[in-house]
């Protein structure tokens, strides 16, 4: 829903409101973490290619050549075109560069080096400048080089290895590939530990600490979340293997197919909750087992579980399974695809679910700005045309004139 004015968090009262960041950065990862920032009042300056611009800008579905997932994408920041590699572009780089808190990058490592920007020369030009790299692999080591996107990122640090079923769960002789979650969520990790570790060198500089370039690779973003997988294996010597729609580390926890042909996951993964589901699906009696009366036992046994509660779930419709283990406190949901999450009262409720008005496809809807401050923030404009903001940047900013934009233009430097 479109939010109404006095639920907005004006724009001088946001938390990074003063905090001006230049992204130099394409696709997703980078312009992710800037993108965060925008939300939360950061003046973002995005310097796009000359006419071209981002590549998300024509990803995905279109309308007209555009896609509306720019919209979201590039919302909040003012976007300008710039020709890097032209001297006078360098030079208006550098002037930006001057008048900015901080750089989110996620070129390849070197490139910006290669362009006359590398970190010495940036701290040269503003040395109170936070850097923020993001690649696939970091600054450093020794494959630093090797080209990488976020799916790169996902299978080398293990999250694509676990995204699979089981073999003993497939048909005999069916030898299918791991899946991608949907999403490009190797990019998106990476860009949110780019933000925080950006925040975080912002409060170094605030309290007069020295601020080393931020430095955020894709594959160890996603490395850093296999929770216990490494440990297991430098202990033990195991590595965790592909458990389908299961987590095998607490039980019961899965989904479950209802008697309408609807997904419902039900996560009663505590000895409190386990008491619960049982009563539910008429089995109190087993709450007593010995076989489950904890975690580990459940996860030796979980097959006679899955066999129980499988056996309810498939007796009655979606929306009734739902309402029993509601009234009964078990968490349990059933699977949303995108429309049902534009229809949940509850991210409705919080604003989660954003009408913004964008000049290309007129009313849109945008997920909100996490983490709330009290009252939700507002997108206070969707992503950019290509250039929009060149006037209010070159010209209000670094203080050119018409004819020197017009010049610059025509020479194809901006």
């Amino acid at each position: 829903m479109t939010r109404k004015a006095p639920d907005r968090v004006a724009e001088t009262s946001l938390p990074l409101s003063g905090i001006r960041v230049l992204e130099i950065g394409h696709f997703i990862a980078g312009p992710f973490c800037s993108r965060l920032l925008a939300d939360f009042g950061a003046d973002v300056i995005k310097i796009e290619p000359v006419d071209k611009g981002d590549p998300v800008r024509t990803w995905g579905k279109q309308v007209d050549g555009r896609s509306p997932w720019w919209s979201v994408h590039g919302r909040n920041k003012r976007c300008v075109t710039l020709n890097l590699k032209h001297d006078e572009g360098r030079t208006i780089a550098i002037k930006l560069i001057e008048s900015c808190d901080a750089l989110v990058e996620n070129l390849a490592p070197g490139k910006l080096a290669a362009l006359g920007l590398d970190d010495k020369t940036l701290k040269a030009i503003n040395p109170a400048l936070i850097i923020t790299h993001i690649s696939g692999y970091g600054q450093t080591g020794p494959s630093k080089d090797k080209p990488a996107w976020g799916v790169i990122g996902e299978a080398v640090g293990g999250l694509r290895h676990l995204c699979a079923y089981p073999s003993d769960q497939l048909p005999n002789g069916l030898d299918l590939p791991p899946v991608r979650t949907g999403i490009s969520i190797g990019d998106s990790i990476a860009g949110l530990y780019a933000a925080i570790g950006l925040l975080m060198a912002l409060l170094a500089r605030h309290r007069g600490s020295p601020t080393a370039p931020v430095d955020v690779a894709l594959n160890e973003a996603v490395f850093s979340l296999m929770e216990g997988a490494l440990p297991e294996y430098s202990v033990l010597g195991t590595v965790r293997q592909p458990a389908g729609t299961a987590l095998p580390t607490t039980q019961p926890s899965n989904l479950f197919k209802s008697r309408d042909g609807k997904w419902i996951v039900i996560a009663a993964n505590a000895d409190r909750l386990f008491a619960r589901l049982m009563t539910v699906i008429g089995r109190p009696d087993l709450v007593g087992d010995l076989r489950f009366q904890d975690n580990a036992g459940r996860c030796a046994h979980v097959d006679v579980l899955n066999i129980l509660i499988s056996e309810w779930a498939a007796a009655r419709d979606a929306e009734t399974a739902q309402r029993e283990l509601d009234a009964a406190g078990v968490p349990a949901t059933l699977v949303y695809d995108i429309s049902d999450c534009a229809k949940d009262h509850q991210l409705r409720a919080r604003d989660m679910i954003e009408t913004v008005e964008d000049p290309f496809f007129g009313s849109i809807q945008h997920p909100g700005a996490v983490p709330r401050f009290g009252a939700p923030t507002q997108v206070r404009w969707a992503g950019p045309a290509i250039g929009e903001h060149n006037q209010s940047v070159y010209g209000d900013l670094l203080g050119m004139n018409d004819a020197e934009l017009e010049r610059l233009k025509a020479e194809g430097v901006i």
